[in-house]
């Protein structure tokens, strides 16, 4: 059996610890992303993935996360890019030369991406600006944002802030100043965007 060829290219993200490893094909379908701050998370039943768990191998990994064709991995503050870059990048390219998983099977299964038909209209107004227009450039710093809730009577958008985009010096920032004033914009009932869980 023929192997594809595998092209790794790193690209820098805002957040200094995180460097984004891109790929020449898919991982996850579109809409998807899988953030894994620990070991133990990326052997959780339902989001099992051998990637990361080997990816945690390295002793200078602290997070890995998985999204369309990318991988973004954070390190510890004690080592400089420059001295585990050239390794990490081998290993991601030998490691889909041999063709093995980026998830189990389960993890697949159980995470088809759903659209809620009891979204009412303004949290579908949310859902489509979020998904076309801050997606893209939060997925091009190697991070993701996932909707979590809106809370009609405050107007408040809870989002979730994955990949380099958690613990980055200025998440904060693009938060408030970008998607915050796009959606406030575009979705009258919207007053203010926070992030879950930062």
């Amino acid at each position: 059996m023929l192997s594809r060829p595998v092209f790794v290219y790193t690209e820098l993200s805002p957040n200094p610890n995180s460097m984004k490893f891109v790929l020449n094909f898919e991982l996850v379908p579109d809409g998807l992303s899988f953030d894994y701050p620990s070991l133990q998370a990326a052997l959780e039943e339902g989001k099992a993935s051998p990637l990361a768990s080997d990816l945690f191998q390295f002793p200078h990994v602290k997070r890995v996360f998985i999204a369309s064709n990318f991988i973004t991995i954070t390190k510890d503050d004690s080592i400089a890019w420059e001295e585990v870059m050239r390794d990490t990048k081998q290993f991601i390219k030998i490691y889909f030369e041999e063709n093995h998983p980026v998830f189990e099977q389960r993890t697949i299964d159980s995470n088809t991406l759903i659209v809620d038909a009891r979204d009412s209209d303004t949290v579908q107004k949310i859902k489509a600006a979020l998904d076309t227009y801050v997606r893209p450039a939060v997925e091009s710093d190697g991070g993701a944002i996932n909707f979590h809730s809106f809370n009609e009577e405050s107007g408040t958008v809870k989002v979730l802030l994955q990949g380099s985009c958690s613990g980055c010096p200025s998440s904060t920032l693009t938060l408030k100043a970008g998607i915050e004033n796009l959606l406030t914009r575009m979705v009258p009932d919207v007053k203010e965007v926070v992030a879950e869980g930062v």
